[in-house]
Parts: C-alpha cells; structure tokens; sequence
C-alpha cells in the first residue's frame, strides 16, 4: 500500500511541538489591523494548544 499524503493546507496551519502537542493560530490576525487595540493584537499572536478530540484527526492529515 502507498505512503498517506499530507494534507497541504494542514501542514501550514498546524505545529507540532517537541511533546507531540498541536498548536494553531488564532484568528482575526491578518488584516484590517488598524482598527484593533494593541493588547487584543497581543492576545491574537499566542498560539493556544488545540483541543484534544481534534489532535487525533489532524496528526492524521499531517
């Protein structure tokens, strides 16, 4: 049976950390910056941990 291909646009979203945990990115980050406070931009560039029923199906596509 064949390699499983990687899911393009998943390997682009997604990080795996040394642990094996997956981060994402948050949204409402890439543009119409102007109108947003510092502090929310701040809050916007932490990358949360995703939940872990979703970990099993994107390990999957990576």
């Amino acid at each position: 049976m064949p390699k499983m291909k990687t899911h393009s646009s998943t390997k682009l979203r997604f990080k795996i950390t040394g642990t094996g945990k997956v981060k994402r990115n948050k949204a409402y980050r890439n543009h119409l910056l102007s109108g947003k406070s510092q502090s929310q931009k701040r809050r916007l560039r932490q990358q949360p941990l995703m939940h872990p029923g979703d970990v099993k199906r994107i390990k999957h596509m990576l």
